[in-house]
């Protein structure tokens, strides 16, 4: 009986080890870099759903993954469902992935037509 239990128990902490892991790389700011950048494009998807609202918008160059913050701050923010849709221009600030080749960022600022959400008013950077 032990020996059919001992490959369920490394399979859970083998899915517990990965899981963790994920949570830890898209919390925060931990995994982009400092610097903000301006990324310009047309939303091709856009989910409000936990654990953090996100975006997938069309640049030049590639299909970026924008995450935004949790969906309270989010909301508070006015960036609600319905303000944006699939089609939409949308001018985005903030830091992308510390991996060149992850077409991903943190969005602070989503502007849509001339509205403008700051979801992390905090973190903008003024020149």
């Amino acid at each position: 009986m032990t020996h059919l239990l001992l490959p369920r128990l490394f399979a859970g902490i083998a899915i517990s080890i990965a899981a963790a892991g994920t949570a830890v790389a898209h919390h925060g700011f931990s995994w982009a870099e400092a610097e903000q950048i301006e990324l310009n494009g047309t939303i091709t998807a856009i989910s409000f759903a936990p654990p953090h609202p996100s975006m997938e918008v069309q640049a030049e160059d590639g299909v970026w993954t924008v995450e935004l913050s949790n969906p309270g701050k989010t909301q508070r923010s006015g960036f609600v469902e319905g303000v944006a849709n699939v089609g939409d221009a949308v001018t985005l600030i903030g830091n992308r992935s510390q991996d060149p080749e992850d077409l991903r960022m943190k969005a602070v600022r989503v502007m849509v037509g001339t509205k403008t959400y700051d979801i992390y008013p905090e973190r903008i950077e003024t020149n």
